[in-house]
């Protein structure tokens, strides 16, 4: 059990630190504001703590000044205020480039730009100055998560929470890291932990959300999670699919129901379930969660619950984790329906679509013409370049249907295209008002380049905020369905088969990869 400060005393502690600067000859104390800092910070106010970080800095010699750097930085990253903490951490790493902690602040602020390979190069650094810095290992556990090596990544949170056991942020890495190793009674014992640590106010949000996550995780006590034969774990499974409005489309069972529709959807975190399939499916709502996606209603509260059995044509799974779309959005052109991603069930996949085939299982013996480096932190995502110079990070999203960047980018290019031609957007959380379609942009994927293209820009600062990074664009089905497209969780590699889209080229391309015709005999007719 660990020792909670009240909210009253907060108050007080805040009000005589205040007393003390008004009383000081020229107020320029800045251990003063340091521990006002420290105090608005641990209190979730952020933005004050910024502020106060920001005075404290400007005021102090070492090594408060590093400390004050270091809260200001990371007030602004936990705002989501990405560019400014990056500016704040490239300042301080130019006046201590040695010191450990301005390296990891440092590469927190290019994991938070998600230019993860340069973030973690930076974390190692730091440990090898200092082993035993926590934000380091922390941060080298986040990186070895997103490498999909679970079981290392556990290791290096461990470590970081017993050098840091007050610190918030590494108990909720090291609860991510024991639900997606399925350990899932594990993750709930982290997470009282961190109610332990939460502010007095035990009404907040954060308090509220965790123990909702809490009651998910509880409910599947006695149940192994993502639980199959194993025969059938081991497989490989292939099943037809139909293109529908860009979306590719399979036939999926909730329990002993009838058949019905799955949209592939790797851009979804979970298997996703609309309101009537989950009540029919006798899916209860166990706890809520916050999802964001694109549209005007950013970040989003929705049912999580376990799913008793879920059958994808030889695939047959029990105790699935699944989001509830409940409650529902209203004025969208459709429905909102079912999606699963093989991803999310921890199973790589590949998508012919020549043949209108989905093959996935634990182990696929993959190949590609092209190979892109994979990066899986809830979501699968590659590397890309803008205009020839703006490295960015794009979710790798069946469920989308075009190539996007995010406003984010679109507002750093150096080159602006002369016009922005408005669209109606909508997606997971609505109507995107602010999105617009930009002429003129040069987009490229290692080999593939996409030159003078017409891209969609979206407003994708929600779902950046909720996944702690910035998402840099989405590549959907324009992209993808050029190619066979295999994703490898074991190797981490987006594979790359087949033809080339029109708007594209691929200079030195090998033979397979251009395009080919597909033969008579390749389409299967989607059951009904």
């Amino acid at each position: 059990m660990f020792p909670r400060l009240h909210a009253p005393v907060v108050g007080l502690l805040l009000a005589l630190g205040a007393a003390v600067i008004a009383s000081s000859s020229d107020g320029r104390n800045a251990d003063v504001f340091l521990q006002m800092a420290d105090l608005l910070f641990e209190e979730g106010r952020y933005r004050d703590a910024a502020d106060a970080y920001r005075r404290a800095r400007d005021r102090a010699d070492d090594p408060v000044y590093v400390r004050a750097a270091t809260g200001l930085v990371r007030s602004q990253l936990r705002l989501a205020d990405f560019p400014a903490g990056r500016g704040e951490a490239e300042r301080l790493i130019e006046r201590y480039p040695r010191h450990a902690e301005a390296i990891t602040l440092h590469a927190d602020t290019l994991w938070c730009a998600a230019l993860f390979p340069e973030a973690e190069e930076r974390y190692r650094e730091a440990l090898a100055i200092e082993a035993s810095n926590a934000r380091a290992l922390h941060g080298e556990a986040r990186a070895l998560a997103a490498n999909w090596q679970l079981e290392r990544a556990l290791e290096y949170a461990q470590r970081a929470v017993s050098v840091a056991p007050r610190d918030i942020e590494l108990r909720h890495t090291l609860a991510f890291i024991y639900e997606r190793l399925l350990r899932y009674e594990e993750s709930a014992a982290t997470l009282r932990d961190i109610l332990n640590l939460l502010p007095a106010k035990e009404k907040s949000a954060r308090a509220v959300m965790t123990r909702a996550q809490i009651r998910f995780l509880d409910a599947f006590a006695g149940k192994t999670p993502l639980l199959t034969d194993p025969a059938v774990d081991s497989a490989t499974h292939v099943v037809p699919f139909k293109l529908v409005r860009d979306k590719i489309v399979v036939m999926g069972r909730v329990g002993s129901h009838r058949p019905s529709e799955f949209v592939v959807d790797t851009g979804a975190e979970m298997t996703v379930l609309g309101r009537r399939s989950a009540e029919r499916g006798g899916v209860l709502p166990l706890g809520y969660t916050i999802s964001a996606g694109v549209g005007e209603v950013g970040l989003r509260g929705l049912q999580v619950g376990r799913l008793d059995e879920l059958t994808i044509g030889t695939y047959r799974v029990k105790n699935v984790p699944v989001l509830i779309k409940n409650p529902p959005l209203g004025n969208l052109p459709t429905r909102e329906g079912d999606s699963i991603s093989p991803l999310a069930l921890g199973l790589s996949m590949k998508v012919d679509y020549r043949r209108r085939e989905l093959t996935f299982g634990r182990h696929l013996e993959l190949t590609g013409d092209i190979e892109l480096p994979l990066y899986f932190y809830r979501l699968a995502m590659v590397r890309g370049t803008i205009n020839d110079s703006r490295p960015a990070t794009f979710v790798v999203d069946t469920g989308g249907e075009a190539i996007s960047i995010s406003i984010a980018a679109a507002g750093t290019l150096a080159r602006q295209p002369a016009r922005r031609i408005p669209l109606k957007v909508y997606g997971s959380s609505g109507w995107d008002r602010d999105a617009f379609l930009m002429p003129g942009v040069d987009l490229s994927f290692d080999r593939i380049r996409f030159e003078n293209f017409a891209t969609v820009v979206l407003n994708l600062q929600a779902p950046s905020a909720l996944l702690g990074f910035e998402i840099g664009g989405i590549v959907g089905h324009r992209f993808l369905s050029g190619y066979t497209v295999g994703v490898d969780l074991e190797r981490r590699r987006l594979m790359l088969t087949g033809s080339i889209p029109a708007s594209a080229s691929l200079p030195d391309a090998p033979p397979g990869a251009r395009a080919l015709p597909p033969p008579a005999d390749a389409l299967r007719p989607f059951p009904e």
